[in-house]
């Protein structure tokens, strides 16, 4: 497995490098890089084509791709990547975090719910709701394993609705013979493109906040949001607008800054952010 796993790191990095068009790499170059023979890079530009990576090796060009990979594409790749390539002293929380809790289990329940989710069939799972809640023999259709905010969860639908379950609560899983129909992928798609952190739902809500010129230094080099505008005031403050699909947890994040973070629209979320706030102050009223 481990050999696989460094062949597999192999020719995604190939791709990587090798999709930089200002830098040629040769066949050799690869091979004296990996310290392995020019048939082992060969044969990688060859599995890499097999699915569907139009990667080729030209004399004068070096290893190219003749056709670049589309954004989802590359998403998927990097995805794999870091995963394969992360240090022991660097693995991710949410593993160590399942792992802690649910020793051995873990490798268990993980599988048992990627299996149902290739092969579309329900699983069966015993939830912990909250400490010593247990809700036994949940029919769940699971639909992706994901990692955010420091958990690992998987996205599943339950009657009728879509959900999402921490790994770490799920203390046993088991796999059924029943199939079910997925969900369009475009679907599954929406539903992270509109997260703000964590949570994951069907729901739209546009808002606009104004940051004040300190905030706004701090906000505008990041990404935050696929759907994120900014705009730019003269006296360096912004408003930042996007769609989010939960007020309460952009509510939550609004709080936690502080001054110089208003909410302009919706009237819906400034009003949960005024309850948050005024919550969090009655701990310190006498």
């Amino acid at each position: 497995m481990l050999e696989q796993l460094t062949k597999f790191k192999r020719q995604i990095e190939i791709l990587g490098l090798c999709s930089e068009p200002r830098r040629c790499y040769t066949i050799a170059d690869l091979a004296e890089m990996y310290q392995c023979e020019d048939l082992t890079i060969k044969r990688d530009l060859h599995e890499l084509r097999t699915v569907g990576i139009d990667i080729h090796s030209d004399r004068r060009a070096g290893v190219r791709l003749a056709t670049q990979l589309d954004m989802k594409r590359v998403k998927e790749v990097i995805s794999q990547y870091l995963s394969l390539a992360a240090s022991d002293s660097a693995v991710d929380k949410a593993t160590a975090v399942m792992v802690k809790r649910l020793r051995g289990t873990a490798l268990t329940l993980v599988v048992t719910l990627q299996r149902s989710i290739d092969c579309r069939t329900i699983a069966v799972i015993d939830y912990e709701k909250e400490a010593g809640d247990i809700e036994k023999e949940r029919a769940i259709c699971p639909l992706l394993l994901f990692e955010t905010d420091g958990q690992w969860r998987v996205l599943a639908v339950h009657d009728g609705r879509i959900k999402q379950y921490h790994l770490n609560k799920i203390l046993s899983a088991s796999a059924t013979p029943k199939t079910f129909q997925r969900i369009p992928q475009e679907q599954i798609d929406a539903m992270f493109e509109f997260s703000f952190r964590s949570w994951i739902g069907p729901d739209r809500h546009h808002v606009r906040i104004r940051l004040s010129p300190m905030w706004a230094r701090r906000i505008k080099p990041n990404q935050m949001m696929e759907s994120q505008v900014l705009i730019e005031h003269p006296d360096g403050s912004v408003d930042f607008e996007t769609t989010v699909n939960s007020l309460d947890e952009l509510a939550s994040w609004i709080v936690s800054r502080g001054e110089g973070v208003v909410v302009l629209d919706p009237p819906a979320l400034r009003e949960k952010v005024i309850s948050i706030a005024e919550g969090a102050l009655g701990n310190y009223l006498i």
